[in-house]
């Protein structure tokens, strides 16, 4: 048995995908024997960028309860920022407004903050790759997406490891007459591509509940109106566990469609409650799971393109449940237990 700290990195009142990971960990390797638990460093956010990583330098992770630490499993920037000597970074991101997300953030900016941030970015490029080279005893990716950037970014090769479903109670009740998706509603998520999708002829019939908050609920709202399609398209805003697993275990598919996700979670939980996936070819880890008419559907990202999907598994009711039994098959071969053991080196 080892004594495990799990640490990531949080903003105050946000739940991200990688907190979810982290307490399933957790819980995971209790299960296996380990006394695990669970530390959130803060995320003061873009404008703090550097005090987070101050802040999290100073947090001290020797010790839980009076009791020796024997290794720590970091997830995210900046927590990988946090010092031990057996030390598994299990990357689920760094900051990608400074790395594969430059290009737009650097078009929103004016000159004068182009250069700032330029310089901010170039900072943060060396601080990360110091501390994944030389304070970090393994690097683990969650996704091919995120070992090719690990590659690209900082010349490190890692290993891939996808996060297994938490073990919550999934289960499948019924192939529903509704599309089914969930998220943070942001530009990066792209759920105004399934909203304008619905607008399109060959989903006219289609119906479709989304779960989640976020500043781009307001915008979504709005678009729904003036497609006309605001009477086919429900809003849950947050969704708590339960709701969250009544909608998985009741829908037709789940459409997960962002751009370049490094993982989402999301896919995992579906396939868990034998659901296909409706990505895009530009969705980055959703696109590691989902199989072209194996576990999903893989569409172009373009509203015309997503409408035949949605259409297709909405009007074929044995298609969407041949693809779900396929991806229940697929979520049982990721194994908590042989993620605890991958991970933990002590």
């Amino acid at each position: 048995m080892a004594v495990l700290t799990v640490v990531t990195s949080s903003p105050p009142s946000v739940e991200g995908g990688h907190l979810v990971i982290a307490r399933a960990l957790v819980e995971a390797a209790r299960g296996c024997g380990h006394d695990a638990h669970l530390i959130v460093t803060p995320d003061y956010g873009f404008g703090r960028l550097f005090a987070t990583y101050a802040a999290t330098l100073k947090v001290d992770v020797s010790h839980v309860d009076g009791r020796r630490v024997d290794q720590v499993i970091s997830l995210r920037y900046p927590s990988f920022g946090v010092r031990h000597s057996a030390h598994v970074c299990w990357l689920n991101h760094a900051m990608r407004e400074y790395y594969d997300l430059w290009p737009r953030l650097a078009a929103s900016l004016s000159p004068r903050n182009k250069v700032k941030e330029g310089i901010r970015r170039r900072l943060l490029h060396a601080v990360d790759r110091h501390l994944l080279k030389r304070h970090v005893t393994q690097v683990v990716a969650q996704s091919y997406t995120i070992q090719s950037r690990l590659l690209a970014d900082f010349g490190i090769h890692a290993d891939v490891l996808h996060p297994p479903p938490p073990r919550r109670p999934y289960r499948c009740d019924e192939y529903g007459d509704y599309i089914f998706a969930i998220s943070r509603l942001n530009p990066l998520k792209r759920v105004d591509l399934l909203v304008r999708a619905l607008a399109e002829a060959p989903a006219r019939s289609v119906r479709a509940v989304i779960g989640g908050e976020g500043e781009s609920a307001g915008e979504l709202h709005a678009l729904a109106r003036s497609l006309s399609v605001a009477d086919r398209v429900r809003f849950l805003g947050r969704v708590d566990e339960p709701t969250m697993l009544a909608h998985l275990a009741r829908c037709r598919a789940v459409c997960f469609t962002p751009y370049a996700e490094d993982y989402g979670f999301v896919t995992a939980e579906a396939f868990a409650s034998r659901k296909a996936v409706i990505t895009c070819r530009d969705s980055g880890g959703p696109t590691e799971l989902v199989v072209d008419e194996e576990t999903g559907v893989v569409c172009d990202p373009t509203p015309a393109s997503l409408a035949i999907a949605l259409a297709r598994l909405s009007d074929d009711r044995r298609l969407a449940e041949r693809l779900g039994s396929n991806a229940e098959t697929r979520a049982a071969t990721m194994s908590w237990d042989a993620a605890v053991r991958r991970l933990v080196i002590v």
